[in-house]
């Protein structure tokens, strides 16, 4: 199986399945001499783990990271960095129904067309858990990133048609943890909780976005013509599970206004260089500008539920489908430390490739 591996000199390999024995990750290229917080990385994972709110699947899950490589006596060496967070509450017995069957809008029969098998059990290596693995690196680069006051923080902005619809400028992040939704709008989080506690009472899912704000960006990051940054993080975040969609800066809002309105004049504030308004979202010609990246991505309902669905079976036969098993109503809460994971990914890969390539006032 290929597409398993993600980056240039940061590069990331994953590997295991959500019934197998662990998934995990290997980080190469890994800076030496890296004083690796394991704390940090455990934080991140228990971030994204089943089981930590009403909101979320009841799977049970330690999520304890463990280090096979790349470290010695809690320093990185440079050398192939891997870590690994073993599965201990399978329930594989709930998907035994689910064998021959093909579920709405899952990987089972594209599977099947692509490889002739398929892991029945939680999806196997299609399944969301899989981005343990992800978490894992995205907490390294995470470190690196802290070397330099880079921050990267996302948030729920959206469930269904529940909004915020303050600016992020106007908006205290650092309230982000203080509820399971991850909204730093209590009100609004409020709103939306009531309405996932809904839609699971009633066996459905719901869908959303998350924002994402990066702030200490430099200016010069970014590899024309087809590794720009923005492309870059579009494809980070729509190789996440369930992710539809990707828009930067102004985005798909920004279509709606004229040139005049959209672009972002350049003015000097104290001898430094930056631009009275962000519709670029922090990247212009594929390159950061300094100002801070901001993005949204967006999550489809989770495709388990427990509403009967008309499908078929592996021989084309009509059949009902009632699918068991722990799911999360909406995904949105678990999904933002994967977000913030992938984009520290992708900048950590960028930032190398900036110092490789010699530029001048580059990190």
């Amino acid at each position: 199986m290929a597409g398993n591996t993600f980056g240039t000199l940061f590069k990331i390999t994953t590997f295991g399945e959500s019934h197998g024995e662990a998934l995990g990750v290997v980080i190469d290229g890994c800076p030496p001499q890296l004083k690796l917080d394991i704390a940090a990385v455990q934080h991140e994972l228990n971030r994204r783990k089943p089981g930590q709110s009403a909101l979320t699947t009841s799977r049970s899950e330690a999520e304890k990271v463990e280090i096979l490589s790349g470290v010695f006596e809690g320093i990185t060496t440079g050398a192939p960095l891997t870590m690994l967070v073993r599965n201990t509450n399978q329930r594989s017995q709930d998907y035994d129904t689910l064998k021959e069957v093909f579920r709405p809008s899952h990987a089972d029969y594209t599977y099947i067309q692509k490889y002739g098998i398929r892991d029945h059990r939680g999806s196997g290596r299609a399944s969301a858990r899989e981005t343990v693995a992800r978490v894992m690196a995205g907490a390294v680069a995470k470190q690196v990133l802290n070397q330099y006051q880079i921050q990267i923080r996302g948030y729920v902005n959206r469930v269904a048609t529940i909004a915020i619809q303050k600016p992020y400028t106007e908006l205290d992040l650092t309230k982000t943890e203080l509820n399971a939704m991850r909204c730093p709008d209590e009100e609004v989080a409020k709103e939306m909780m009531d309405l996932v506690a809904a839609v699971k009472e009633a066996g459905d899912s719901v869908g959303g976005t998350i924002a994402c704000v990066v702030t200490g960006v430099p200016a010069g990051w970014g590899e024309p013509v087809f590794d720009k940054l923005h492309a870059e993080l579009g494809k980070a975040m729509l190789s996440i599970n369930a992710c539809k969609g990707f828009e930067i800066g102004s985005g798909f809002e920004g279509t709606r206004l004229k040139g005049s309105e959209h672009n972002d004049a350049f003015v000097s504030n104290g001898g430094k260089i930056t631009t009275q308004t962000n519709h670029s979202g922090g990247v212009q010609g594929g390159i950061s500008n300094g100002a801070d990246l901001y993005f949204q991505c967006a999550f489809k309902p989770v495709s388990s539920i427990a509403v009967s669905q008309a499908t078929i079976n592996t021989s084309g036969e009509p059949v009902t489908l009632e699918t068991k098993g722990r799911h999360d109503p909406c995904v949105l809460p678990r999904a933002v430390p994967i977000v913030e994971a992938m984009a520290a990914i992708v900048l950590v890969d960028l930032m190398f490739r900036a110092k490789a390539s010699n530029a001048v006032n580059l990190i």
